[in-house]
């Protein structure tokens, strides 16, 4: 998958799965990855984690998770997945 797009491409399969975010709601998911400097897999981590936990998207929540990866030492997606685990949310 291109890395460039890969959010982006995310968003779009949320909405072919009938979860529809508005336009403020993927302003702001831009908005923290742009915050956090964090790379698209963490963002992506980060929104799929929130909506599993909350049922909707919950910006402040995501926010947290993705401060909560950058924050760590987290340089792949089994280290998240143990973070995330060891914070209670797996």
């Amino acid at each position: 998958m291109n890395n460039k797009n890969r959010l982006a491409n995310y968003l779009e399969d949320l909405w072919t799965k009938g979860f529809k975010l508005n336009d403020d709601q993927v302003r702001f998911i831009y908005f923290g990855k742009k915050l956090t400097n964090a790379p698209d897999w963490k963002v992506i981590l980060s929104l799929k984690t929130t909506l599993q936990f909350q049922q909707t998207f919950d910006g402040s929540f995501y926010i947290s998770l993705l401060e909560l990866l950058n924050q760590e030492a987290i340089y792949s997606t089994k280290e998240a997945y143990a973070l995330l685990k060891e914070k209670g949310f797996a």
